[in-house]
């Protein structure tokens, strides 16, 4: 019998148009000759499983079960395709942890810590990565615009801490405009990331681990467009920028972030596949590590998929990839 796979999409949080975006080309390029394959949709109003004439059938929680074609449907792996909350956070893995269910992405510590940019930069930081200076600010005890600047230098960056894809975040180079980036982050989280801005070139790397071992993908540089000041939302969803993959890079900066992509992959004991950006600094001549997706957009505008045809892999052998490293897991539990 084929292995049974559940496919979560959707999510609780503003990202859930990315999940939806990702899940056609994960659907499109799952391996159905192997897998038998159930899209489970989670949304505050229910986690649903559709059929073919567009009934939803309601997933039974309390194990993770569906009833659907006349049977009861339990699964052997989850696929998680759900970016922001609760897929990318922790929350769902908690969950599936709890009922032994394996998955493909990093495990619930690790979701949770890297879902916290500040978290993450903090423990990247005393593995050893070059991260940016930066202050970590919450709604419920504010930092007047005054207090921030004596703490860090313009420009920087302002962000939520939570959360991915670029929403709410913005760059600020007169101190007149921190007040209106404070208020805007906040609006997506009640937690903020003031971050110095660091020169250099951007470059973003995939990193993944399969039953053989952790594989680093080819490095791609992003550069916004003229009209856009960083890679922000309408950048990475609309088109608004430059992905050059394999990225235009001498072999001994290629090989810095390259093994610099591995060693975070490793001291936040990854699993399944990652996204790492990074800022390479010349002074330094050091990547700078920004933050981790550990559920990278799959969507055809999407750098990961880039990456791994330009590795000469098919995503069809790519998911299947991930999909045999989590069920793996589920045999040696």
């Amino acid at each position: 019998m084929k292995p049974v796979i559940a496919f979560v999409t959707g999510g609780y949080s503003s990202e859930a148009v990315i999940s939806y975006k990702s899940a056609v080309t994960i659907e499109n390029n799952i391996d159905t000759d192997k897998y038998e394959v159930f899209k489970i949709d989670v949304t505050t109003d229910g986690w649903w499983y559709e059929t073919s004439t567009g009934r939803k059938i309601p997933v039974d929680r309390s194990d993770f079960s569906i009833a659907a074609d006349g049977r009861k449907v339990t699964f052997d792996a989850v696929l998680i395709g759900i970016h922001g909350t609760p897929g990318e956070d922790g929350k769902l893995q908690g969950y599936f942890d709890l009922l032994g269910l394996p998955y493909t992405s990093c495990d619930a510590a690790t979701s949770a810590i890297t879902f916290n940019k500040r978290y993450t930069v903090a423990v990247a930081a005393f593995g050893g990565i070059h991260v940016a200076k930066s202050l970590h600010i919450f709604k419920h005890s504010p930092i007047s615009p005054a207090d921030i600047l004596k703490q860090v230098s313009l420009p920087v960056f302002v962000k939520p801490n939570n959360g991915g894809s670029s929403i709410g975040m913005s760059k600020v180079s007169k101190a007149d405009d921190l007040a209106a980036a404070l208020e805007k982050a906040f609006n997506e989280d009640d937690q903020i990331l003031v971050e110095e801005f660091i020169a250099g070139r951007e470059f973003t790397v995939g990193v993944f681990r399969t039953l053989e071992g952790i594989i680093v993908l080819p490095i791609t540089e992003v550069a916004a467009d003229a009209d856009k000041e960083f890679f922000d939302f309408e950048a990475k969803y609309q088109g608004k920028s430059t992905e050059t993959t394999p990225a235009q890079i001498d072999e001994h900066k290629a090989d810095i972030i390259r093994k610099t992509a591995r060693k975070v992959y490793e001291i936040l004991n990854c699993r399944g596949v990652v996204r790492i950006d990074f800022i390479y600094n010349e002074a330094k001549d050091a990547p700078y590590m920004l933050e981790i997706n550990t559920v990278p957009g799959q969507s055809e505008a999407s750098i990961v998929p880039q990456q791994v045809k330009v590795m000469g892999w098919s995503l069809k052998d790519f998911y299947t990839s991930l999909i045999e490293d989590a069920l793996d897991r589920g045999k040696r539990k």
